[in-house]
């Protein structure tokens, strides 16, 4: 570990074990919770959820009177807060998550009560304001996310916070940087700029930021990087350049200081044209992407081969090369790993010449190269456990030209135009662990086909027009058993058996399966028969419209995962899945289910039956992630007219506040947390 950097990742892992690893010391009841708020207990920290609620304020009273109560996590996000109130004293708030607000400033007194805040998230609101002092009460702030906020130009100092290790102001409009913008953030380990038109990069920002391993700089419409501008970041691991318009970049005065550079990316970024030293100062760059670049004349062995004698990850995908490759292009980088050429026009001569000077080559992507035939050095390359030829036209030519090495554990052959693939084409391929046949349209599969296949873990045969399920013949005379764990039938118009398992007995070691959008519009009490051990079951995109069509699932004792959103069903029932006790996550999204007491009593059995594990997708938001997603898409659920009338009359005055806010085309439409707060279904 480098001796600046370890005292920052010492401060991180401390500051992340105090954040997960604290004590319960109370409990929130229904009448402790804030109203319109759910709290819930998660690993081991409290969590107060008010995310998507229409709530305009922070709710800080009815936090102060639970000051004596643990709450460690307070989700905001998705509201109409326009402004943050100060916190009470003494509050133990680690992370504070108001992504997709209204609020237009920060400042130190609406957080001065967190003096034990870790994490803060304000993007996708309407900040244009930082005070620089807003966080000087939070000592120990780590993490900051302000991404899609109007920010205004900042002259001096952007924030006093020497704790913090990552900055995301990605999208935040900002078109320059004061040289004293980082002066006082000078612990940043990650630091995030994308999409902001800075347009160039001058000397001075970066001078104060010497611990900095990660920059972002994608999306920013660059067309200069001054050759100084980085040169302080001498502990620079990774830095993307991606998007841009660098045609007219100096690579090796740009790069020349980064001497500890290990990944670098600057896909589809005009780049047309790279000079033979543009690397010859970065020797322990390891990965490098520089696909959807116009490079049609690139020297790859002069620039590439020559001088990155550690390269072990090359992206030239869709690179337009027009050359043609030599046999010594990659002579010198023999430590090469994982090669793309996706989407380059290659001969399949050239190929075989070049890879055999890559022995220890473990990933090739040859992707949608307008290959009609493979080259032949495939099964001279001993190390090699990944092969993706997709998107060729090798039409049923294909299965005879095919010599792969014993290695080989990943085969993506999908959308190769194949109408027939034969028995013995994988044959050899004993240490295949992942089959990909995806896009071609076979309708049937031959006896035998995959009878050798005995290491087979995942076979996809997606969108492959079949018409029925796998037939027992195509693994030969294996019986009982293979082991297959995954496999994944989407797409295709299946034909589902009546009365009588859907896949044959040597499936039932089967723990993935994927049956979504093949029109099925209902499964059988026995569908699954020969697959009970299944965990993760995907039927979502059917239209299975009833209840009644899942009745299979009280035999699927070890189902953990479900997924039957997108389908057609009105209402659903807890008692439906008694027989899954492992079940952990069960999506329901994008049913037309309508508002009844049901949906409360699924309510109550994910949040307390459930140990209220985030069992529903789109009950509960997310787990903090910097960086991640910040709106959850919702269940949600109508009300029919009648009852939605009965509603308004029996309890008008209950629901003014909640219709006065509603946005939806339609105010008989609810999320099924705003229908649970304002039903009067009774509680089991």
């Amino acid at each position: 570990m480098d001796k600046k950097t370890a005292p920052m990742r010492v401060l991180l892992n401390f500051a992340l074990l105090i954040g997960s690893a604290v004590s319960f010391n109370g409990e929130i009841d229904g009448e402790n919770c804030p109203k319109k708020c759910n709290c819930h207990y998660f690993r081991t920290n409290w969590v107060v959820d008010c995310s998507e609620r229409n709530m305009t304020t922070v709710p800080v009273d009815e936090l102060s009177r639970n000051v004596n109560v643990e709450v460690y996590v307070l989700d905001m996000n998705g509201n109409n807060v326009a402004e943050v109130t100060p916190f009470p004293e003494g509050m133990h708030l680690r992370r504070l998550q108001m992504a997709h607000n209204l609020i237009t400033s920060l400042n130190r007194s609406s957080f001065a009560g967190l003096a034990y805040l870790l994490d803060a998230d304000f993007s996708f609101n309407r900040i244009a304001d930082v005070d620089p002092e807003s966080f000087s009460d939070s000592p120990g702030l780590i993490t900051l996310e302000l991404q899609n906020n109007p920010l205004k130009r900042v002259e001096g100092i952007f924030l006093n916070c020497r704790s913090l290790l990552y900055l995301d102001l990605s999208g935040c409009g900002i078109e320059s940087l004061s040289e004293e913008f980082f002066f006082n953030t000078s612990a940043l380990n990650r630091l995030d700029l994308s999409s902001n038109p800075l347009v160039e990069i001058e000397p001075g920002p970066f001078d104060h930021l010497e611990n900095l391993e990660y920059l972002r700089f994608n999306n920013c419409q660059l067309k200069s990087v001054s050759p100084e501008a980085f040169a302080s970041l001498r502990n620079l691991r990774e830095i993307d350049l991606a998007n841009n318009d660098l045609k007219m970049l100096d690579w090796k005065g740009v790069l020349s200081p980064l001497i500890r550079l290990e990944r670098l990316n600057v896909r589809n970024s005009s780049v047309t044209n790279l000079p033979g030293d543009a690397f010859s100062e970065n020797l322990y760059l390891r990965h490098l992407e520089l696909a959807d670049n116009e490079l049609r004349h690139l020297d790859v062995g002069n620039t590439l081969g020559h001088n990155l004698h550690n390269l072990m990850s090359l992206d030239l995908s869709n690179c337009m090369l027009k050359d043609r490759l030599t046999e010594e292009a990659f002579v010198n980088a023999s430590k090469l790993r994982v090669l793309h050429l996706d989407g380059n026009p290659l001969l399949a001569s050239d190929l075989t010449a070049v890879l055999h000077h890559l022995p220890k080559l473990q990933i090739i992507s040859l992707s949608n190269c307008e290959l009609r035939r493979l080259p032949e050095a495939f099964q001279d390359l001993d190390n090699l456990q990944v092969l993706k030829i997709s998107h060729n036209p090798l039409n049923d030519a294909f299965v005879g030209l095919l010599k792969p090495p014993k290695s080989l554990e990943y085969l993506d052959m999908s959308y190769c135009k194949l109408g027939h693939v034969g028995n013995d084409t994988f044959s050899k391929m004993t240490m295949l662990k992942r089959l990909i046949l995806s896009g071609n349209e076979l309708r049937k599969l031959e006896r035998g086909i995959f009878a050798n296949l005995t290491r087979l873990e995942t076979l996809e045969l997606e969108r492959c027009d079949l018409e029925g399920p796998l037939n027992p013949e195509v693994f030969g005379d294996r019986r009982p058993y293979v082991n297959i764990r995954e496999l994944k039938l989407g797409g295709n118009p299946l034909v589902v058996p009546k009365d009588l398992p859907v896949l044959p007995e040597q499936l039932a070691g089967l723990s993935i399966l994927d049956l979504s959008d093949c029109e099925i519009s209902s499964f059988s009490l026995n569908s699954f028969d020969n697959t009970p051990n299944l965990t993760n079951l995907n039927i979502r995109g059917n239209k299975i419209h009833s209840a009644d069509g899942l009745s299979f699932l009280g035999r699927l004792r070890f189902l953990e995962s479900l997924d039957i959103g997108d389908n057609a069903l009105t209402s659903i029932r807890p008692s439906l899945f008694d027989g899954n006790p492992k079940l952990r996550y069960l999506n329901l999204i994008g049913n037309p289910f309508k508002c009844d007491c049901y949906i409360v009593d699924m309510w109550a059995w994910a949040e307390r039956d459930e140990g209220d594990k985030h069992l529903l997708a789109g009950g509960r938001s997310a787990e903090f992630v910097a960086g991640s997603a910040k709106i959850k898409k919702s269940l949600t659920c109508a009300y029919g007219e009648k009852d939605y009338q009965k509603i308004i009359s029996r309890n008008s005055s209950a629901l003014d506040e909640n219709l006065s806010s509603d946005n939806d085309d339609s105010t008989t439409k609810r999320t099924w947390a705003k229908y649970v707060d304002e039903s009067n279904c009774p509680t089991k």
